[in-house]
């Protein structure tokens, strides 16, 4: 009987007793043996950060896309499917990998790795290196899985350009115990004679190591956020400026204030890898830009249908203490522009920070119900959650499941129709869309 690709992936998980061991060195030897396709793709643009890796990559997307460009796109964790990871770009819009080949390029990566020891992460991110090189495309848009200096996607030896978007505090147990280690970390994609972009940052120790690291490594020219280019809201519009280019654009779909930072790093990044487009284009690409789980509302869909009449559900993926302070920021926008009782619905895991995520939610949401997240060992107990929100002042209760906290919701009588945020987890955001039945496409 054929094997499935999600049997395939099992399989490959058991290749390496960690889950995570950050190396070069065996990436290297597969590419070797796969004939090296690292040096057969698409111009890269290569992307780090710990937060907006994603939805830079998503404005990149759209813009190129609108441009007429066929743009592969390499991006992690996936929400409900694993080939979402992999974007096979078509002239005006990509398409997810299919099983077919999907399975075909780990099958390949599988037999030429001969059971040495290999991550998950590494083996996968070969076989999207494999598809990539052998499908034609204009770009890829490469997103760092974890770090940068040795994460598996940085064997790429010349990016187009190299971007860091905001550095704040998580995984640390891998990367450091400070914004300047974990900066370090991210700033190793940087390469000689390669353009360096950086986002403007929230902390500044992170400004001065992405700088410093950049002009040791000859990377350059180098593209500083708040200097080299610089972005601020005017009238409803969005403001971008560069040493050359002064552009009035609409706000970008995706919502939220860190969200023009986003756009911004889009915009540099291109330019700085010799994207000159036409100011069109950029309007077309940030008026477009999609990326499910990131202040994503539902507006449709078995969950959605679940909420009282006239409420709102949305759904974001934010996890660590940055993400929950710029969520806590555009939830509050949302309800300077149109007053709501917000309700929480939040699962996390337990290695995350969870009173410091919440914390920014004090005073802004009418409650928080802890749910569980599916087949997540990691993840903490609602009871453990709801504890957490309450120490940091939030009135919070347990739940046995979204459906159930939705169900509770509700039933309830509401003078005015409740904004419903689920958040705390990418694993939950997955759970949510798989039950709302929009998956990514």
């Amino acid at each position: 009987m054929a094997i499935s690709s999600d049997a395939l992936i099992a399989r490959l998980l058991a290749l390496h007793p960690k889950a995570i061991d950050l190396s070069l060195g065996r990436i290297s030897r597969l590419m070797g043996r796969l004939g090296d396709p690292h040096r057969r793709l698409p111009p890269v643009i290569h992307v780090a950060g710990t937060n907006g890796k994603g939805s830079t990559v998503a404005f990149m997307r759209a813009i190129l896309e609108a441009r007429g460009l066929a743009v592969h796109v390499d991006t992690s964790p996936h929400l409900v499917r694993f080939n979402e990871r992999i974007r096979l770009g078509r002239p005006g819009g990509g398409v997810l990998v299919d099983d077919h080949k999907l399975l075909g390029a780990l099958q390949r990566c599988e037999a030429a790795n001969e059971g040495a020891p290999i991550t998950f992460w590494e083996i996968v991110t070969a076989a999207a290196f494999v598809l990539f090189a052998e499908e034609p495309a204009d770009v890829l848009l490469l997103e760092v899985g974890l770090g940068g200096r040795l994460d598996a996607t940085n064997i790429v030896e010349r990016p187009a350009a190299a971007v860091v978007t905001s550095i704040g505090m998580d995984h640390a147990e891998y990367l450091g115990d400070t914004i300047a280690k974990i900066a370090a970390e991210k700033a190793g994609i940087f390469k000689r004679g390669a353009p360096a972009v950086i986002a403007p940052q929230t902390y500044p120790e992170a400004d001065r190591v992405l700088v410093a690291e950049a002009e040791r490594l000859g990377a350059g020219p180098i593209w500083i956020g708040g200097q080299d280019f610089t972005v601020r809201e005017e009238g409803g519009r969005l403001v971008y400026q560069d040493e050359d280019r002064l552009m009035d654009l609409p706000l970008p779909r995706l919502l939220g204030r860190h969200q023009h930072i986003n756009a911004a790093t889009a915009i540099a990044a291109l330019r700085a890898a010799g994207y000159d487009l036409a100011t069109g284009l950029f309007e077309d690409g940030l008026s477009k830009a999609e990326w499910p789980a990131r202040m994503q509302r539902l507006a449709r869909g078995r969950l959605a249908e679940m909420c009282p009449p006239g409420a709102e559900l949305w759904l974001d993926g934010g996890h660590n203490v940055d993400g929950g302070r710029v969520l806590a920021e555009a939830m509050a926008d949302l309800q300077d522009r149109n007053p709501a009782p917000l309700v929480m619905i939040v699962g996390m895991l337990g290695t995350k920070d969870t009173g410091a995520v919440l914390k920014p939610f004090a005073g802004l949401a009418r409650e928080l119900i802890a749910v569980p997240i599916p087949g997540q060992h990691a993840a903490r107990t609602p009871e453990d959650v709801a504890d957490l929100a309450r120490s940091v002042g939030l009135a919070a209760r347990p739940s046995l499941s979204v459906l159930a906290a939705l169900e509770d919701v509700r039933s309830r009588a509401w003078p005015v129709p409740p904004r419903i945020l689920i958040c705390g987890s990418l694993y939950l955001a997955g759970e949510v869309l798989n039950l709302n039945g929009t998956p990514p496409a």
